[in-house]
């Protein structure tokens, strides 16, 4: 069994898993996705599939053949090895939690309450 996107102008609308047999009988646009692929890699060490999961309301790029995540700030940018979206800052790597502020464009430290 595999997972299977529905595409429909370009935006994915379902995931199902099934047989390719029974895709085949369907009508629309299916196409393949893995759940082990993130950011064009495999979390297996298999073979990436579309660089990322398709997730409903995901974008599926035909032409970079790529599951694109929903943007989540108007200031982040994609990355086009990963096709993921990134910060315009990057985040600090001191192991605390931080949330993005889209006003101010930076991370801010969660202070825990």
């Amino acid at each position: 069994m595999a997972h299977f996107a529905e595409i429909v102008d370009g935006k994915v609308v379902n995931v199902i898993v099934a047989e390719q047999e029974y895709v085949d009988t369907l009508s629309g646009t299916w196409v393949q996705t893995s759940y082990n692929t993130y950011g064009g890699v495999h979390k297996l060490g298999g073979t990436p599939l579309r660089k990322n999961y398709a997730g409903i309301g995901n974008t599926y790029d035909s032409v970079r053949d790529a599951f694109i995540p929903t943007k989540p700030y108007n200031s982040w940018v994609l990355n086009e090895t990963t096709c993921r979206w990134v910060a315009p800052v990057d985040r600090p790597d001191d192991n605390k939690y931080y949330e993005w502020d889209e006003d101010n464009k930076k991370w801010v430290e969660e202070d825990g309450t």
